[in-house]
């Protein structure tokens, strides 16, 4: 009987383990594909267009064959950044008061009102930015350039809508994750910190947050995939013209560029989205790429900090 059931036993976790590693064939492949369209559908009118006319010119004009994307990327770049200096400082507080501050009443129901937050569609948000945010940023905008004449006003759709609603839409991303990382700190940091005096305030500055800031990181890090990806949303309060970008001025993004001009794009002008999307793809790795760096070598500083401390 023995031998029958450490046969069974044998033959299960062989299936199991063919099982898991098709799975991670499957993924490593589709990243793989993913890769080689883009190259290949992308490539084709960066050669047509030429690599720096493309990347550096600033004029996107699709009917005189004029595709420089650079108004694109400064815009997705000021624009994630802009949310990320919103969205960060709030996200963060937030998590703090649920894991550290928080009555346990008032936690369960603002955190599962902020986990239903990050399944909210994104269109939706872009019809509350659109009927809330850009009514705001109108009249902020009617205030700041009463006196200016040249100035062409935007009805609020433009980049100070875009990165408000952008912010929005990440701080559940950041508030889940880093008030998971919050919580996972060992309890024995805390102790640890109020036995050598310090207050409450103290220890999740100093050490509570600085214990998790791996997991913050990440939290950042899809934080910004989010928002650098996002099209639906900012397609309804950005106003979606090609300009360098300004707080108030219409913009366009990356992603919006690929949304609203793809329906009816043929030849050249097709391939120049594409070709848009390869930008992003890359943009999206390189920023990855960047910040898995930055938390590998603060993963061997607290490691050298650990050993140091034993020692």
């Amino acid at each position: 009987m023995r031998s029958k059931k450490s046969g069974f036993t044998n033959v299960t976790e062989r299936v199991m383990k063919y099982i898991f590693t098709v799975c991670g064939i499957t993924a490593v492949a589709c990243v793989l594909m993913i890769t080689i369209y883009m190259i290949i559908s992308g490539a084709p009118a960066i050669g047509k267009i030429g690599l720096t006319d493309f990347l550096f010119g600033d004029t996107w004009y699709a009917k005189k064959e004029q595709f420089g994307i650079l108004p694109l990327i400064l815009t997705s770049v000021f624009g994630t950044l802009g949310a990320i200096v919103i969205g960060v400082p709030i996200g963060l507080l937030t998590a703090v008061f649920l894991s550290e501050l928080a009555p346990k009443a008032m936690k369960n129901v603002v955190k599962p009102a902020v986990e239903l937050l990050a399944g909210i569609p994104s269109v939706i948000y872009g019809l509350l930015g659109a009927n809330l945010v850009k009514p705001l940023m109108y009249a902020l905008e009617e205030i700041i350039y009463a006196n200016d004449p040249t100035h062409q006003f935007t009805g609020g759709a433009n980049l100070a809508s875009a990165i408000i609603v952008l912010a929005i839409m990440i701080l559940p991303t950041i508030i889940n994750i880093s008030e998971n990382a919050i919580s996972a700190v060992p309890s024995e940091y805390r102790e640890a910190s109020y036995g050598l005096g310090a207050t409450r305030i103290q220890t999740i500055f100093k050490v509570v947050i600085p214990a998790a800031k791996s997991g913050i990181a990440s939290g950042v890090v899809l934080g910004v995939g989010r928002a650098i990806g996002e099209a639906m949303a900012i397609i309804l309060v950005a106003g979606n013209s090609a300009n360098m970008p300004e707080l108030f001025s219409s913009v366009k993004f990356l992603t919006t560029g690929i949304v609203a001009e793809f329906p009816y794009s043929s030849g050249l002008h097709r391939e120049a989205l594409f070709a848009i999307g390869l930008v992003l793809f890359v943009f999206i790795m390189i920023i990855n790429l960047i910040l898995n760096g930055i938390l590998k070598k603060g993963g061997k500083k607290e490691k050298a900090a650990k050993t140091a401390g034993k020692a």
